[in-house]
């Protein structure tokens, strides 16, 4: 395959979780939602306490932007900020039972967006689907959690 193929595997998936978020966003929308909100709910519901450097980092965005996602988010009532425990420095944003409740109806968007997405697959194909994939994200969170040492079984070690 070449990279200038349709089907080489990075445009693949870059190309389907491009789509898969434009299709959630179209969705979403009719609740009310924007992409940054749907991340920032979804990232606070699977991280509950983050603070707002790891909510930054889990965003991919600065540390500036993700605190005015925070503002306007506590302003909405979405969210609220909790000194920390053992720093009081810090802050951890958690999410209000409004925002829980919002994030409930989001899911069901989203599974039934997966579910359209995959309805061309066959029950086993969607299982070896979410296998295959969960095994390249183990891989590819390794890789960037040390991006400077090649993995032992990756081909460039194999080839030297």
């Amino acid at each position: 395959m070449k990279r200038e193929d349709d089907g080489y595997i990075g445009y693949l998936l870059s190309d389907a979780a491009r789509l898969m978020r434009t299709v959630f966003d179209r969705r979403v929308r009719k609740i009310g939602l924007t992409r940054s909100q749907w991340l920032l709910l979804t990232r606070l519901h699977r991280r509950p306490g983050a603070s707002q450097t790891e909510l930054a980092d889990m965003l991919e965005v600065e540390k500036a932007s993700a605190g005015r996602m925070v503002d306007r988010m506590e302003r909405n009532g979405w969210v609220v900020r909790r000194a920390d425990a053992s720093d009081r420095r810090i802050n951890r944003i958690h999410l209000t039972p409004e925002a829980e409740r919002i994030h409930a109806r989001m899911w069901v968007i989203a599974q039934a967006t997966v579910d359209d997405a995959l309805a061309g697959l066959a029950a086993r194909e969607r299982t070896e689907l979410t296998r295959l994939l969960g095994r390249v994200k183990v891989r590819l969170a390794r890789m960037a959690d040390d991006d400077r040492a090649p993995l032992d079984d990756s081909p460039r070690a194999a080839a030297s």
